[in-house]
């Protein structure tokens, strides 16, 4: 008898808290439970989630940039479909598979920047590992440049390049790396002029902030880098695949010139993990030197026939669904809404935005009585505040969206492409119901903010 999925959810969706806790991370499901993100969704379709009560959701989180194309895609799921069908192959390993190769052809020819080789993987993160070793390699160095606030993931090796002790503390002595301020290229030339440098990695937009580089600033630090001898590696894991209007967010940049660019999150359309690492022909032969070192470097289910076939079913789907185009029309109208009710709103600082990667960040008020609710709720914890914008998004307008970062009053939109005008309409009426209360002091939203503080210290 196989397994009844439907059954499972239909009879265990209201123990999946209790589940989750004792089994997997009772930290984590404590802390959602406090600021009530402990729901259970049992449907999912396009920009949009159900929980096991009905209510219907608009998701600006898209599994942190995974679903660019949207939750179950027909046509991604119509591709996966025919493969388990067709009772097709897939890690053969001892083979040069086709639809391995086809996904390579295709990544080459929307990324250009003469990349001639992609390295398959399975996680943002193990592509970062996989840039970080090529690097080593190819240069004969060992220490690495990243940027203030960056995050490349959480493996050994990237989270050396983490720019938040948060992540970094009590895990022990880490690889060789050198932090500069994002945007600084005069720090970033101090540190490459030593000499030892292999690398320099760099988000062209932060997920940590949503920070958006300088005009120039990429284009510059890629020559520096070449005229110090170090490589240029572009991680793309979020920022690419069409989240900024374009395919990637280096596209926006003229004169850049990347030795390395980190692909994975959205290319897997939600259903399987794809990485990948788009290189130059000078980086790939010093690794692959020989057929000794054929496989010096390797990732059991990174050349997946099945993940390949994601993939390029989500390529296919960004192409006809003209997704790359909607994401910077959405993106526009959206920022444009948001920035237009900073007048009224006096904690609105900034709305920042490249396609559907938006912040809105939020900054101490002039007016007595908001300044002494801004100091309040930051004596109490220096995360709190976004919640009181975070949590009455959810609990009161069924929409989910995520604070930006560790120890940041910011708030952070990365929805799947596809929303249309009926959805950015939905978040900005909720949004601005939502500043209106928080602009009212006292008043509820701060009420439930101190409770909150109190429970997460109790």
């Amino acid at each position: 008898m196989s397994l009844d999925l439907d059954l499972l959810f239909r009879e265990q969706a209201e123990n999946a808290n209790e589940i989750y806790e004792r089994n997997v991370n009772a930290k984590l499901a404590k802390a959602l439970r406090i600021i009530g993100f402990d729901n259970t969704y049992v449907k999912a379709k396009g920009a949009h989630l159900w929980d096991n009560k009905g209510r219907k959701y608009l998701d600006m989180l898209a599994g942190y940039g995974v679903f660019n194309v949207g939750r179950n895609h027909p046509g991604v799921r119509k591709v996966l479909i025919d493969f388990m069908e067709g009772d097709f192959c897939s890690l053969v390993q001892m083979e040069t598979p086709l639809l391995c190769g086809l996904m390579g052809q295709e990544l080459k020819k929307r990324a250009g920047f003469n990349l001639d080789k992609v390295y398959f993987c399975s996680t943002g993160a193990e592509g970062n590992e996989t840039a970080i070793k090529f690097a080593r390699r190819t240069t004969g160095r060992s220490r690495i440049i990243y940027a203030s606030s960056a995050f490349h993931g959480l493996t050994s090796g990237a989270l050396a390049l983490n720019g938040s002790t948060v992540f970094r503390e009590k895990f022990g002595t880490l690889i060789d790396t050198v932090k500069v301020p994002f945007g600084d290229l005069a720090a970033l030339e101090i540190e490459l002029k030593k000499g030892d440098i292999a690398a320099f990695f760099i988000e062209p937009i932060q997920g940590k902030g949503v920070n958006i580089a300088p005009a120039g600033y990429l284009a510059a630090a890629s020559k520096l880098c070449h005229a110090n001898g170090a490589l240029f590696v572009a991680d793309e894991v979020q920022t690419g695949v069409g989240r900024t209007g374009k395919f990637l967010a280096l596209h926006h940049e003229p004169g850049v010139e990347p030795d390395m660019i980190v692909l994975s999150k959205a290319l897997s359309g939600g259903f399987v993990p794809v990485g990948a690492v788009l290189m130059t022909q000078r980086i790939h032969d010093a690794v692959f030197s020989s057929l000794d070192n054929a496989v010096v470097h390797s990732s059991t289910f990174g050349k997946s026939n099945f993940a390949m076939a994601a993939g390029l079913a989500t390529l296919n789907v960004i192409d006809e669904d003209k997704l790359v185009q909607n994401a910077e029309a959405m993106g526009n109208l959206l920022g444009q809404k948001l920035q237009a009710l900073m007048p009224r709103f006096e904690f609105m600082k900034e709305v920042r935005w490249r396609g559907l990667m938006l912040a809105v960040e939020f900054a101490k008020p002039q007016s007595l009585k908001l300044c002494t609710a801004w100091t309040a709720v930051h004596a109490l914890n220096a995360d709190l505040f976004c919640q009181a914008i975070t949590m009455p998004l959810l609990q009161d307008h069924a929409i989910l969206t995520q604070v930006a970062g560790n120890h940041m009053t910011t708030i952070k939109l990365i929805p799947p492409l596809v929303i249309d005008e009926s959805d950015v309409d939905w978040f900005v009426g909720a949004f601005e119901t939502v500043m209106t209360g928080l602009h009212k002091f006292p008043g509820p939203a701060w009420d439930s903010l101190t409770r909150i503080a109190k429970n997460a210290l109790a």
